[in-house]
C-alpha cells in the first residue's frame, strides 16, 4: 500500500493566520526559556566544569610525562643493547629481524622491521640523517649454514628501485658462500657473517664502522621517497 505524503499548506483566512502566529510565539517563548535555563545552569555549574577541565588537563599532562618517560627508558635500553651469538642462534626468523632492528637503533639509525611475505628483500629499514637509508635482509640459519649468491641478486635488485636505499646489507648468523661474498663486494651489497655479527651484536661495534659507511652531505632539497 502506497504511503500518503504529508503536505504543509499556507494558512488560509484570518483565523488560521492568528492560530499560526500564536503557535510561532509559543515556540519562540519556549526556546527563550530553554536558553535562559541553560545559561542559568551553566552559571550554577561553572565551578564543577572548571574542576573537570583542570582534571582533564592534569590527566593529559600525566599521560604525556608517562609516554616521554617510556620513550626515554626505551632509548636508554637500546643504547646498551647487546646480543650473544647463542641468543641470536636460539631466535626464530622474526625475533632475529627485531634484534637487528634494535642494533641499528642502538647505532643511531632510526629503524623499523618490515619483514614479511611481501618485503621485497628487505626485513629492516633504517634512515640516518647523514648516512642515508639502509636496507637489511636477515638470513637466520642453522649454525654452519651458508647464504648463496641468489640472496645477493635479490637484495641488489630491490634495494634501490623498490626501497630507495643508499646501502644494502645481508646479515646472517651463519656464513656466505665464496661466490656470494665476491659478488656482493663487486656490486655494492654488504655482507655480515657470523664473525662480523659477533663484533656488531656482542662487542658493540657500530655497523656503519664495520661496513665503512660514513657520513656524507645531503642537499637540502633532497626528498626521500617513503
Amino acid at each position: 500500500m502506497a504511503r500518503r505524503r504529508l503536505w504543509l499548506r499556507k494558512p488560509r483566512g484570518t483565523g488560521e493566520h492568528i492560530a499560526a502566529t500564536v503557535v510561532a510565539l509559543a515556540a519562540l517563548v519556549l526556546a527563550v526559556r530553554m536558553a535562559a535555563g541553560a545559561v542559568g545552569a551553566l552559571k550554577d555549574a561553572w565551578p564543577v566544569l572548571l574542576v573537570l577541565a583542570l582534571l582533564a588537563g592534569a590527566a593529559a599532562a600525566w599521560r604525556g610525562r608517562q609516554a616521554a618517560a617510556t620513550r626515554r627508558r626505551e632509548r636508554e635500553r637500546l643504547a646498551t643493547r647487546r646480543f650473544t651469538l647463542d641468543e641470536l642462534d636460539a631466535m626464530d626468523d622474526r625475533a632475529f629481524e627485531y634484534a637487528l632492528r634494535d642494533l641499528l637503533v642502538r647505532d643511531g639509525w632510526p629503524a623499523r622491521r618490515v619483514g614479511g611475505g611481501r618485503d621485497q628483500a628487505a626485513d629492516v629499514i633504517g634512515d640516518h640523517p647523514q648516512r642515508g637509508r639502509i636496507v637489511v635482509q636477515a638470513k637466520h640459519t642453522r649454525v654452519g649454514g651458508k647464504v648463496g649468491s641468489s640472496v645477493m641478486y635479490a637484495v641488489k635488485g630491490t634495494a634501490g628501485p623498490a626501497h630507495k636505499a643508499d646501502h644494502a646489507v645481508v646479515v646472517t648468523n651463519g656464513a656466505f658462500t665464496r661466490d656470494a661474498m665476491a659478488w656482493g663486494d663487486r656490486h655494492g651489497v654488504h655482507w655480515v657473517d657470523r664473525k662480523k655479527l659477533q663484533r656488531w651484536a656482542e662487542t658493540g661495534a657500530a655497523l656503519h664502522e664495520l661496513l665503512g659507511v660514513f657520513a656524507r652531505f645531503r642537499p637540502s632539497w633532497f626528498k626521500r621517497a617513503a
